[in-house]
């Protein structure tokens, strides 16, 4: 078990997330399914065209080559390889709160008691950099221009910590590595371990690592990452290496792998890390997928297949990353399958067209410590920045006519899988 900020409780069912980093460009997005045979990557088969990291030109710029109080019932448990003796990586946990939720009517008289667990999940978050990136602008200077890791999700912090958890993906390592010490890539990321706070001051418990960039600097850089998700108290997942987040008595089970770099092979990550978190009688699962190609708006036939796999494998709920754009949701047994939730906090583009994103939430509802089939679900629309011009970092949830043009991005996405919301974002069910 790894340290924690405060975790303590039960829960079953699973959750598998993969998510891809983007690109520093300032010109439209390519989804030419061409681009998916460019970067192979030196950690696995397969690869993709990072067409979302790019020339990374800002506006008058030449082109360069803890949050929330700690909760006493909430507790979050260290990764635990299922067979893969060289990772000693081990997550923690963070806190928990309930979050607001629509007001429903009930008979008091028939209540009995009930455990709403609200999980909110954000799309692909690069901590730092790329190898060449112009400085100008960029995530570190902001950053150090700041001086307050509490910055970057200010305004999303009300939305994170009125949760019980929220998970999104770490895409690239936080390492003492020096630049250049990397892969000789194209797209080479990096972020500075201290970058951690700005998890833990944005109210995040849980990321997913398994991704493409996790070994931009080699087995070190993971090495490092791990130790400051550790030392943050942040549950983590990737390959072998599951995690559990404990929050209110319940246990949410977490596994995330690389569909980009190490394709179907991880079907294997996936089946064993459920059957090993099945074994630890979580209560939710979550399954974390980095999948799909880059720029485009719909999944590929793998993302339908293995993100239904998941679920009838025993996961509760599927997320996925990689595309840096929006993808649909697909309703699928009773379950949900998020295939792209976009870039949130983004480093890696000073400058990105394409801003729109968004945070999913669902709530699962437990009575008498049984979960019911009742499992709310919610789309937030958001723009990666407070601003237009650029990118200043600062995820920021969209109002009026901008949260109505993204809603309705996102269900013309879904049309086609079952899933559809409403003005308020709120899933409409038949």
């Amino acid at each position: 078990m790894a340290r924690t900020r405060g975790l303590a409780g039960r829960a079953a069912g699973l959750c598998v997330l993969l998510c891809a980093c983007g690109d520093d460009v300032t010109i439209q997005i390519p989804t030419d399914r061409d681009l998916v045979e460019g970067e192979a990557g030196a950690e696995g088969s397969g690869g993709q065209t990072e067409a979302f990291l790019g020339s990374d030109t800002m506006p008058g710029q030449p082109s360069g080559s803890q949050g929330h109080g700690d909760q006493p019932d909430s507790q979050g448990y260290g990764n635990r390889p299922s067979g893969s003796p060289d990772q000693q990586d081990q997550p923690s946990g963070s806190q928990d709160q309930m979050p607001p939720d629509r007001p429903r009517e009930q008979d008091s008289s028939l209540q009995e008691p009930e455990l709403r667990i609200t999980i909110s999940a954000a799309g692909d978050m690069i901590l730092g950099s790329y190898y060449g990136q112009g400085y100008a602008g960029s995530f570190p200077e902001t950053y150090k221009q700041e001086k307050d890791p509490g910055y970057f999700l200010e305004n999303v912090y009300s939305i994170f910590s009125q949760d019980d958890l929220t998970l999104v993906n770490l895409e690239g390592p936080l390492t003492s590595a020096r630049e250049g010490e990397g892969k000789e890539k194209t797209y080479c990321i990096k972020g500075e371990p201290e970058y951690a706070s700005i998890l833990t001051e944005g109210s995040v418990e849980a990321v997913s690592m398994g991704n493409n960039h996790r070994l931009d600097y080699y087995e070190k850089g993971s090495r490092d990452t791990v130790a400051a998700m550790e030392e943050a108290g942040i549950v983590y997942a990737y390959d072998s290496n599951t995690g559990i987040y404990e929050t209110q008595g319940i246990r949410i089970g977490l596994i995330s792998v690389d569909i980009v770099s190490q394709g179907s092979g991880v079907e294997k990550y996936v089946q064993e890390g459920i059957a090993s978190l099945q074994e630890e009688e979580v209560d939710l699962l979550i399954a974390c997928c980095h999948w799909g190609i880059e720029g485009e708006h719909y999944p590929e036939a793998y993302q339908r297949s293995l993100g239904q796999k998941c679920i009838d494998w025993g996961a509760d709920l599927v997320i996925g990353h990689h595309p840096h754009v929006l993808q649909g949701i697909e309703e699928y047994q009773g379950k949900y399958i998020v295939y792209s939730l976009g870039n949130f906090c983004f480093g890696a583009n000073r400058n990105p067209v394409d801003k729109d994103t968004m945070i999913f939430q669902q709530t699962f509802v437990f009575v008498d410590g049984i979960r019911q089939e009742e499992a709310p679900v919610q789309v937030i629309p958001c723009s990666v920045s407070s601003l237009k011009e650029r990118n200043d970092y600062r995820p920021t949830p969209a109002q009026g006519e901008e949260a109505e043009r993204i809603l309705q991005r996102i269900n013309t996405y879904s049309r086609e899988l079952g899933a559809a919301f409403d003005t308020e974002g709120y899933l409409v069910r038949e």
